[in-house]
């Protein structure tokens, strides 16, 4: 499932990028890698994506949640 389809409050597992290297390295630098849990705090239509992932707040573009995948 991609991680824009996750309700706020829903907590999930990265699984994988389905983008280049370059993004993929962007959200290994940001905590985000395969097995990690996180939880999705602002899944609005508009503005960004907010994810908490080890007590931290993130913000995502929408293109980028949208490449995210979790289970």
């Amino acid at each position: 499932m991609l991680l824009t389809m996750v309700r706020i409050g829903e907590r999930v597992r990265f699984r994988a990028v389905n983008a280049g290297r370059g993004l993929q390295s962007r959200l290994a630098s940001m905590g985000l890698m395969p097995g990690v849990e996180l939880e999705v705090v602002s899944n609005n239509s508009c503005g960004p994506f907010i994810i908490d992932v080890h007590g931290s707040r993130l913000m995502l573009g929408r293109g980028m949640a949208e490449k995210i995948i979790v289970h």
